[in-house]
């Protein structure tokens, strides 16, 4: 699926429905959306909270998971945005300043990270299914209001979510118990 979006991306035209979706979303979206997704635009980054969080609380494997989940999605998004140079969208004035590229979606990237690192650490816990319905939300706020704001298409949104989601649990599978050189 990311590959495939990014072959579409590569062709430097936006995919045929996002324009309607962001100019319908756009005309459509009530005060309070707007200034929700403003405020997940602050929200956006927290690379640090976690990892730390969890090494304070002496959980080291735990916190080193999500810090080198959290680090590695950036990483990979930052890299991915060099590689196709996505001119973020242009339809209407912006209430959030942006720069740099748009494909994939940095906020949307770590967002769909923290909540994928959290969900994997809670999932043998009595939490799991909370953890995993506030995670999965958080993350789908965060994308839609990007696409919201004006800063990105659906596109871009969905391949941080993928982005995250081939990292993070990549990273799990890469170092779960009982694989040969995981821990």
């Amino acid at each position: 699926m990311l590959g495939v979006l990014s072959a579409e991306v590569l062709e430097r035209e936006p995919l045929s429905p996002e324009l309607a979706v962001m100019l319908w979303l756009h005309l459509h979206s009530p005060a309070w959306l707007v200034a929700l997704s403003q405020g997940f635009h602050v929200l956006g980054s927290p690379l640090v909270m976690w990892p730390a969080l969890l090494w304070l609380r002496r959980r080291q494997p735990q916190a080193m998971f999500a810090g080198l989940a959290l680090w590695g999605a950036t990483g990979a998004q930052w890299g991915l945005k060099q590689l196709f140079e996505r001119a973020r969208p242009d339809l209407w004035p912006r209430s959030v300043p942006e720069h740099g590229y748009a494909f994939p979606s940095g906020h949307t990237t770590v967002a769909a990270a923290l909540a994928l690192v959290l969900m994997v650490l809670a999932w043998h816990t009595p939490q799991r299914w909370l953890v995993v319905t506030v995670g999965a939300g958080y993350a789908a706020l965060m994308a839609l209001s990007r696409v919201v704001l004006g800063v990105h298409y659906p596109s871009d949104v969905l391949a941080g979510i993928l982005t995250a989601m081939v990292t993070v649990l990549g990273l799990f599978l890469l170092l779960r118990p009982g694989r040969a050189g995981g821990r």
